[in-house]
């Protein structure tokens, strides 16, 4: 039989329907390895690269893949949470965070004419549909129409059910009492961050602190409320509780408002400090402003000037040189001086208020009459430097250290300047040349009050959950000594005399017993010097003289106009404050008959 070649041969070209039968056959035999081989090597090529893939997205890239996952399937949300109340120390709510809502509106959402949608909304917003109608104008959506709506009004409007009216939550802060403790509390800005008083010093402990919580989406993209964690809506009920009484602050506000306008004063100042621990039961600065609309008022309004302003305290600080010149030993109670009304020192002529002379007078008679001349010579009994040791022992020149905001630092001369010009010490016994805050002054006159301690000033009693437990109180320095008992003791009879028989009359109430002093100082000028036409008058009492409960009341009126002293504009305010003070405290008189008979007169 003769072969038929298969190949490299005239064949081998051919088609294979023209190729010979047993031809085509061998040739189909021998395509069939091939095309196993071309399969399986793609199969393999697909099987390889899908390992390859597989490798690069479960080990390579498998924690990004996982993140990116884990970002799609969670939300991340931190909610709102309304900061804490604050309540004065009777419980009684002073600042609280309130719902409010923002109405938009989105009128491509309309089921209804924008005429009928704004004849609805306006009685309750109180407008005009023509008013509404204007806002909207030709915007298709995110129209912005009031913001700070109470809850009954947003529920009126949740009533009406209709399309494209859409109603925003948030949380303001509202102060129920306006601006009878603004001077205290501060307020809050757009961003729920506190700016100043106790808003603003307190805030680590007003902001309540709430984590980020990731919560799961479903399929749809929604939030799943199952998966919410536990506990995460939940606050805390705890209130920043201060020391301020309000009853206290208001009968404050209304007798320095009071007087203030009396005499055209420019501002003015009340403090009421509990002298056993420094707690304030009020602070009261005017003008004042309202928390709640605190973008109406000029900046410096928030910066209480009880605290960060300085001024001459000029003869309140007079009692503090008698207790520091009778600690040291420079003096004794019975000592007498001669007050011809005029002293010379380093070449400058001192004298007294009015041209008075006295003629020889003891200390409690100095103090009784308000003896610039007879501080004079108290204090030349100490050394320069030994008087200027004790006033940095008090604290003059630094911050009494209040938890407030803004408070500014009392100013001394250097020592060098002050040992080496007897003017200086001179000018200090009656309370010229140096500068201190209204705060301040307090604080050292509580020395003399609780029996020579110097205590911190404070409004800030704690946080306190609703059932009266503390969760928190700030750790005050403890009081420092630096008068004798005896010595605060024996200056606070002599400031008794002030008020039964000296320039405090107008402080007396019938069956009290109450220390006091009066201060009428000049204005320091902005160039040197004092402003003829410029005073700050003021009053510093103690109530009660007989008892351990003591009270520290300063009232300070800054530029009154006409005939105004210490006497006749702060005093009375004094007097008016005490008589709050003596209801709300319940301190009984020390002279039953005299304190009954006050009330029976006509």
């Amino acid at each position: 039989m003769k072969k038929i070649p298969t190949s490299n041969s005239k064949l081998a070209g051919l088609p294979l329907e023209l190729v010979p039968p047993n031809v085509a056959q061998v040739r189909q035999k021998a395509a069939i390895p091939t095309r196993l081989l071309i399969v399986w090597g793609v199969l393999l090529s697909a099987g390889l690269g899908l390992t390859i893939n597989l490798y690069r997205l479960q080990i390579i890239q498998a924690s990004s893949l996982q993140k990116k996952a884990r970002q799609q399937q969670t939300v991340s949300v931190r909610p709102f949470v309304p900061r804490r109340p604050i309540v004065d120390r009777n419980g009684n709510v002073l600042a609280i965070d309130q719902p409010t809502y923002t109405l938009y509106i989105h009128p491509k959402l309309f089921k209804v004419s924008k005429a009928e949608i704004a004849d609805k909304l306006a009685p309750l917003l109180e407008r005009s549909p023509k008013q509404i109608l204007k806002q909207i104008g030709d915007k298709p959506s995110g129209v912005k129409v009031v913001g700070n709506l109470k809850e009954d009004v947003a529920n009126r409007l949740h009533a009406l059910r209709a399309d494209g009216v859409e109603l925003i939550q948030e949380y303001s802060r509202l102060y129920p009492q306006t601006g009878m403790a603004a001077d205290v509390l501060g307020y809050v800005d757009t961003n729920h961050q506190g700016q100043a008083g106790v808003e603003y010093s307190q805030q680590k402990y007003l902001e309540r602190s709430v984590g980020t919580a990731l919560l799961s989406r479903s399929a749809k993209g929604e939030i799943m409320p199952d998966r919410l964690p536990e506990g995460f809506l939940h606050f805390d009920d705890l209130s920043l509780q201060l020391t301020i009484d309000s009853q206290l602050q208001r009968a404050a506000r209304v007798a320095l408002q009071e007087k203030m306008k009396q005499f055209k004063a420019k501002r003015g100042a009340v403090i009421v400090m509990n002298a056993q621990d420094g707690s304030l039961l009020t602070l009261v600065s005017e003008p004042t402003y309202d928390p709640n609309t605190y973008y109406k008022y000029n900046l410096a309004l928030f910066k209480n000037w009880a605290l960060a302003d300085l001024y001459e305290p000029g003869s309140t600080f007079k009692p503090i040189n008698v207790a520091i010149a009778l600690e040291n030993g420079a003096i004794k109670p019975s000592d007498r001086f001669n007050d011809p009304g005029s002293i010379s020192v380093g070449g400058w002529q001192i004298r007294n208020a009015q041209m008075s002379s006295h003629g020889v007078i003891n200390i409690s008679e100095i103090l009784q009459y308000s003896s610039n001349v007879g501080m004079v010579q108290i204090m030349q009994r100490l050394k320069p430097g030994v008087y200027y040791s004790w006033l940095e022992k008090l604290g003059l020149g630094q911050k009494v250290g209040i938890d407030l905001p803004f408070e500014a630092p009392g100013q001394m001369k250097k020592r060098e300047e002050f040992t080496n010009s007897p003017i200086e010490p001179a000018t200090a016994a009656f309370g010229q040349g140096l500068s201190l805050t209204p705060i301040e002054l307090v604080t050292l006159h509580a020395t003399l009050a609780n029996g020579g301690k110097l205590v911190t000033p404070h409004v800030v009693r704690g946080l306190f959950n609703s059932q009266g437990e503390a969760y928190w109180q700030p750790d005050l320095p403890q009081p420092r000594q630096v008068f004798s008992r005896e010595t605060s003791q024996t200056v606070l009879e002599m400031m008794e005399n002030v008020v039964t028989d000296g320039t405090g009359k107008a402080a007396q109430i019938p069956g009290y017993r109450i220390g006091g002093k009066t201060g009428t100082a000049q204005k320091a000028g902005p160039r040197g010097g004092y402003l003829s036409d410029a005073k700050i008058t003021s009053f510093v009492g103690v109530l009660p003289v007989d008892s351990y409960r003591r009270y520290v009341i300063l009232a300070v009126v800054d530029e009154p106009q006409g005939i105004a002293f210490g006497s006749t504009v702060a005093a009375p305010i004094v007097k008016s404050v005490m008589e709050t003070l003596i209801a709300i405290e319940h301190l009984p008189p020390s002279d039953i008959k005299a304190a009954n008979e006050a009330v029976l007169k006509p």
